[in-house]
């Protein structure tokens, strides 16, 4: 008996402005496709951004894998006096965030209306 193994990519997409990226995420972040997120967050701060703004609403897992590539980008956009914002998170990765108690540390807003423009888009909002 063959096992099937599916696979759920993680799609990133960002959008810079000024002294900000908006970068949106869907699919899994998890041991596999962690690194391709702290990749696009570390070019994001490396190329002027100061604040990240990662658009949550279409991620459907986050485990501590992803939970740590995104408190060390928060750390990085700190030090250059930024910050991290998650916004629109699920249900599900929601309750990740309040169960490690990390719904305290990271800046939260619970609706993309809060997004300044739409990562993959020109248009602002």
């Amino acid at each position: 008996m063959a096992a099937t193994v599916t696979t759920v990519e993680l799609k990133i997409s960002s959008q810079s402005r000024a002294d900000y990226a908006v970068v949106a995420v869907s699919g899994e972040i998890d041991l596999y496709t962690a690194p391709q997120l702290h990749s696009e967050l570390v070019d994001a701060l490396e190329d002027g951004a100061r604040r990240l703004i990662i658009d949550m609403s279409r991620v459907e897992f986050c485990d501590s894998t992803g939970m740590n590539v995104l408190l060390s980008a928060m750390k990085r956009a700190r030090e250059k006096e930024g910050d991290l914002e998650l916004v629109a998170p699920k249900p599900a990765v929601m309750k990740i965030l309040e169960v490690t108690g990390l719904n305290a540390v990271f800046t939260l807003k619970e609706s993309t209306d809060s997004l300044p423009i739409t990562a993959g888009t020109n248009a602002a909002k």
